[in-house]
């Protein structure tokens, strides 16, 4: 489990990618607030967050010509198996998504793929 810093996405790989969408998917439902080492940082912020970022990465797949199930364009779901929200409140889009995006962890990212044999 990882969330790519957002500054590789354009560049990863159509496994990496979609893996992604899984892993959004995941935390957007069931797995919201299921604690693992590398995505802790995602539940100290409003789930509205995550949708965020995983726009970013409907927005790759859909620009590569992937198909999103609609579902997942509205905030407020949460998966076939998961109760919607009602009303997610809003909150602004920042840059990076997620403080815990520096540069630091863009360098771990990078070095991660890397191992993987992945060269962005």
């Amino acid at each position: 489990m990882r969330l790519w810093h957002e500054g590789l996405i354009e560049g990863l790989p159509r496994q990496q990618l979609l893996g992604q969408h899984r892993e959004c998917c995941a935390l957007r439902g069931d797995g919201w607030g299921r604690k693992h080492e590398t995505v802790n940082y995602v539940f100290d912020y409003s789930p509205y967050k995550l949708f965020q970022y995983h726009q970013l990465i409907m927005d790759d797949m859909k620009r590569r010509g992937y198909n999103v199930s609609v579902e997942w364009l509205d905030v407020n779901y949460r998966g076939k198996q998961c109760a919607a929200y009602s009303e997610l409140e809003a909150v602004p889009l920042t840059e990076p998504i997620y403080p815990e995006h520096d540069g630091a962890y863009l360098k771990e990212c990078v070095e991660n793929l890397a191992d993987k044999g992945i060269f962005i």
